[in-house]
Formats: structure tokens, sequence, C-alpha cells
């Protein structure tokens, strides 16, 4: 009864920011895999206030923001203007000495492109599944329902919008999060094995696709 499911507003920018660089890595932060949480901020998170804001919900209790859902209702052109915004922002602070960039950086950096040459990403169909969501929950307020409770509310602002479906992608190793989307009514896709997860968790990790017709 202490929770609020809201619209994210602009002062929530920088507590959303901070929970998304510590919950990165299956719910611990980012250094795990990145030098600058900066860079990942920026990167995976900002386009999201910055530009697909009327997407965005929040979780709030009384001490704060404490989970947040990012989405889009067009995937196709999210990715062209997510790929504008690496380059015109992200691209730009990393040349200028903006952010640390380590040997963990160029790890990541070089396990995600070798992962994309091989086709390791889940296959989705954008036509039937255009919207997409992330969602990420403070540690200390998981398992409360919170992250139920965010979906429900963006679905139905996808219903109210006619959007005829919505995908995710998480891997394997999110367990508990699986379970949560397949409760919702979320159906696997596809899943394909990532290497770089699996190498740096020392067992088998697989990338997963999950679609919602709505």
């Amino acid at each position: 009864m202490d929770t609020t499911i809201r619209h994210y507003q602009l002062a929530d920018q920088q507590k959303v920011l901070e929970i998304s660089a510590a919950t990165a890595f299956f719910g611990e932060a980012v250094e795990a895999f990145l030098d600058d949480r900066h860079l990942y901020m920026d990167a995976f998170g900002r386009y999201y206030t910055d530009q697909e804001a009327q997407y965005a919900w929040v979780a709030e209790k009384p001490e704060g923001v404490v989970g947040f859902l990012f989405g889009c209702a067009d995937t196709p052109v999210q990715v062209k203007r997510w790929r504008s915004y690496i380059l015109r922002v992200v691209l730009l602070k990393a040349l200028s000495g903006k952010y640390k960039l380590g040997k963990k950086t160029a790890n990541f950096a070089w396990g995600m492109l070798m992962g994309s040459l091989r086709g390791e990403q889940a296959n989705i169909d954008l036509i039937e599944f255009p919207a997409h969501l992330q969602i990420n929950v403070s540690d200390g307020y998981r398992g409360a329902g919170l992250g139920r409770k965010l979906i429900d509310a963006y679905l139905e602002q996808l219903k109210g919008m006619n959007i005829r479906g919505v995908h995710l992608e998480t891997t394997s190793h999110n367990e508990a999060a699986c379970h949560l989307y397949e409760k919702i009514g979320f159906q696997m896709l596809d899943e394909k094995t990532n290497r770089f997860w699996t190498r740096m968790l020392g067992y088998a990790v697989s990338n997963r696709s999950y679609g919602l017709k709505l």
C-alpha cells in the first residue's frame, strides 16, 4: 500500500540512472563488466530518459524511487534513434576523455561485437512484437511485486495505444525474472548461447527473447 506506480518525471532521472547502474550485472553493479558506470548510464539509460520518457514508469516508496521500467512503442525506430544518440553523444564523450575506458570495457565491447557477428542475439518478430521493455528494481525491494506492477502499468499504456505486441530480452541467468515474465503471459520466442556471459560466470548462459501479444 506504500508503493506508488507512476509515469517517470524529469526529477527522477538521476535516481533512475543510479538504479540502472547498480543493477546492470544481473542485479549487481555494472562495475563487474565496465570500468565507468557513467558510460553505462549514458549509453543504456539516458537515451530512454531523454528520448522515450513517455513510456517510462517508476515504482516509488516513501523513501524514494526504488524501481523503474523503460520502454518504447516502435523498436525499429528506437534502434535508429539510439544508434544516432550513441554516435552524437556517447562516442563524442568517449573521444573527449569523459569516461574511464579500461580492460573491462574493452572486453565487454569485444564480447558484444563477437556475439553480434556470431548471431547470438535471440530472434524477435518486430512486426508482431514492435514494443519493448526493460525493468530494474533496487536490491532490497525485489520479490515484493514491484516488477509486476510496473509491467502491468506499461501494458495498459500500450493497449490504450493499440500496440499489437511487446517483447523483452533477458538471459537464462535471470531465473526469477524469466519466471515473472512467463507468469504474466510472455512466451519465449528464441534462445541462443551467449559466450561472453558464459565465460564470465563460468557456466552456460543463453540470451532469451520473450513476447506477449496485446
